[in-house]
């Protein structure tokens, strides 16, 4: 994320937010505190106003937005229960991981440990109910049902420890 300041004389600062898409937030900060927020769609487009915050509620949504309020947990720590001891957890397979190259037959994850792959993620595609013939990567996430004993196992064997 790159971000550029400049100073607007007589007016105060503005800074230039590059997004993810390609567009960019721009936020002017007046010198008496109040704050515009604009949206430019492209680099060539002109800056679209979205809303204006005087100084006391822009300071209180900043720090909203740095998480002082809330902290958010990733998904992929938490427990997810599906009833009983029953668990569904997210393994990620890492480049020194012994079971990557190996299908999921090779591999015997779940003749060792007892938990099942119900799904691959693989980027940003999804392998569902994959069969024994579906080969393992380094960087994917294996979709893990089984117990609690069962999973921590699994994740042992993915990491080779």
């Amino acid at each position: 994320m790159t971000v550029y300041e400049s100073d607007l004389p007589g007016v105060g600062k503005k800074h230039e937010i590059d997004l993810p898409d390609g567009s960019q937030l721009v936020v002017v900060t007046h010198n008496e505190g109040r704050r515009e927020v604009f949206l430019r769609a492209d680099p060539d487009s002109d800056s679209e106003k979205l809303f204006e915050l005087p100084d006391r509620l822009a300071r209180q949504v900043g720090t909203i937005l740095e998480g002082a309020y809330f902290q958010p947990v990733k998904s992929q720590d938490i427990e997810t229960l599906l009833g009983g001891d029953t668990l569904l957890e997210w393994v990620d397979v890492g480049e020194d991981s012994p079971i990557a190259g190996q299908t999921l037959g090779e591999s015997d994850l779940r003749a060792e440990t007892g938990a099942s792959v119900v799904a691959v993620e693989r980027g940003t595609d999804v392998i569902p109910s994959p069969g024994a013939e579906t080969t393992i990567r380094a960087g994917d996430r294996l979709v893990v049902v089984g117990t609690r004993e069962n999973c921590e196992d699994f994740q042992s064997r993915v990491d080779g420890t």
